[in-house]
């Protein structure tokens, strides 16, 4: 799947994820919505259910981690950059169940970092981005990740 074909860079990102990512589709992981510096990535609660009746941790996990590397692979896409992208330093909280949708939206951690990010990958061919993710819950976050994701231009 090539992430020029659609004028939405969402529904590119969605199709290119379902497509390359078996979990993905196992998790009927939707991507429903990009803003540059938002992404908002969701997911039913019945193929992420586990043996309570509420989201299983693994399925946020991988939905939060899935919203930081599409966040960025978008960023960089929209800069004219083409790069392999990688998960690195993680930190997950879990602070309540959920019992729905899983709704998770990632952000940069600092303004400037799509841009830092840039410059190092013009520069020296490889760079680094803080993300941060979280899980709508009832009161609160129901789940968070920080990550520091990697990224390396494509030779």
């Amino acid at each position: 799947m090539d992430l020029h074909d659609s004028d939405d860079p969402a529904a590119r990102l969605q199709a290119h994820i379902l497509e390359r990512i078996p979990l993905a589709r196992a998790m009927q992981l939707s991507v429903t919505r990009f803003s540059g510096g938002e992404i908002e990535m969701r997911a039913p609660l019945q193929p992420n259910i586990n043996d309570k009746g509420c989201a299983f941790g693994g399925s946020m996990a991988s939905l939060m981690t899935l919203a930081g590397w599409g966040l960025i692979e978008l960023g960089l896409r929209a800069r004219g950059l083409a790069c392999d992208i990688y998960v690195g330093d993680t930190q997950l909280r879990y602070r309540e169940p959920v019992w729905g949708e899983l709704r998770a939206v990632a952000r940069y951690t600092e303004a400037g970092e799509p841009d830092r990010l840039a410059a190092a990958l013009h520069e020296r061919g490889k760079g680094r981005a803080g993300v941060v993710c979280e899980i709508a819950g009832e009161t609160q976050p129901a789940a968070s990740l920080a990550a520091l994701f990697f990224a390396r231009r494509h030779a």
